[in-house]
């Protein structure tokens, strides 16, 4: 067991992130590794807590990843996007505020911005769940 503060992990400022074989810009976005462990191979950790701030108009572009991911939001008004690979389409999902939470599967592309006036911030557990053969 190891106790810790949100103070004592360092706000990292993201810059960007691939899809679909492009680099994307990320705005006005900054994460703190709250907790992580194990290796999956790619350069994350098998589990981890992140705790992210958008400024107002940040935006983490559509992208995905190979593990499954809970969005649960602190502060502030989000809309998150869906994006769909055969069509290419965006569709935008408003997320209200604080207690509402976003759930999202491995390899499914999402995106999300902050759409308020001021910071918004989330915590986003990410995990890696394998099927039994």
């Amino acid at each position: 067991m190891e106790k810790m503060s949100f103070n004592d992990r360092e706000a990292v400022k993201m810059e960007k992130i691939p899809f679909k074989g492009k680099d994307r810009n990320i705005i006005g976005t900054s994460i703190r590794w709250l907790s992580q462990c194990g290796d999956d191979g790619f350069g994350y950790p098998e589990y981890g807590l992140r705790h992210f701030t958008i400024e107002p108009g940040g935006e983490i572009p559509i992208h995905n990843h190979f593990y499954h991911q809970t969005m649960y939001i602190l502060t502030g008004t989000f809309e998150c996007y869906e994006y769909d690979m055969d069509s290419e389409e965006k569709t935008r999902i408003e997320i209200t505020g604080p207690g509402d939470f976003v759930f999202v599967p491995s390899m499914e592309p999402h995106g999300m911005k902050n759409i308020g006036e001021e910071p918004a911030t989330f915590l986003c557990c990410i995990g890696n769940v394998y099927e039994k053969e």
